[in-house]
């Protein structure tokens, strides 16, 4: 069984996630905290000695940040996965969370086909990281890093090139808006855009609020550090 913490300041979310978790084979909700010191003394010294295998991290709490708490572990030497659920959008979040280490980011609200999407791909990474041993091939390596689980199936009439593409755009130049990542494809931006939205569907890119310009702000996409574009 994957032992998992729940750490979110909200009850009802706690709640919820709680029930999400209950739902899967597999996993079990060991512990719940509502805020970051209390994230960071169950994982570094859990009840009873029970390690945590998986944290369900939010970012904003009230005595600090999910940024902070992942820091804090890591300099602890805390190899713990964490998989961040949180309303936290902007791309300077995501990034500073995928360098220290971060599984997934799962941004609030979601259905539980998302959360049951992303839990199973992370105990598929898991139970394939677990089996590997001596030398690896490339797709083990790729699934030690967790780049090969999980990755969303193409929606009809995208095409996996092209998926390619638009990836490589905003990994290079990002973050991009749909209409300039169009341009420098040359692609129309309606088709752009619906690459873009996939990719960030799937983890791999970020999508933020650009503001400054007058009226509604545009969305821009960032690569997500260690995102990797498949079909």
């Amino acid at each position: 069984m994957i032992r998992t913490l729940i750490v979110d300041d909200d009850a009802l979310t706690v709640e919820l996630h709680r029930t999400y978790l209950e739902r899967l084979d597999g996993f079990t909700a060991g512990g719940e905290c509502s805020g970051a010191r209390a994230a960071l003394a169950a994982v570094l010294d859990p009840p009873e000695g029970r390690a945590f295998d998986l944290v369900l991290l939010d970012i904003t709490m009230p005595d600090g940040t999910g940024i902070d708490v992942l820091r804090t572990l890591r300099a602890r030497g805390a190899s713990v996965d964490v998989i961040a659920i949180t309303g936290v959008r902007d791309a300077e979040t995501v990034r500073q969370m995928a360098a220290l280490g971060v599984y997934q980011y799962l941004v609030k609200p979601f259905s539980f086909a998302t959360f049951s999407e992303r839990l199973l791909a992370f105990k598929e990474h898991r139970l394939k990281a677990r089996s590997t041993d001596g030398e690896a091939t490339q797709a083990e390596i790729d699934a030690l890093l967790g780049r090969s689980g999980g990755r969303m199936p193409l929606p009809k009439g995208l095409s996996p090139d092209t998926l390619g593409r638009v990836a490589d755009v905003v990994r290079a130049s990002g973050p991009l808006s749909a209409s300039e990542a169009a341009a420098a494809l040359g692609m129309s931006r309606v088709a752009v855009r619906r690459y873009l939205e996939h990719l960030a569907a799937d983890g791999v890119i970020a999508r933020a609020a650009r503001y400054g310009a007058p009226g509604r702000p545009e969305t821009e996409y960032a690569w997500v550090r260690g995102g990797s574009a498949a079909g």
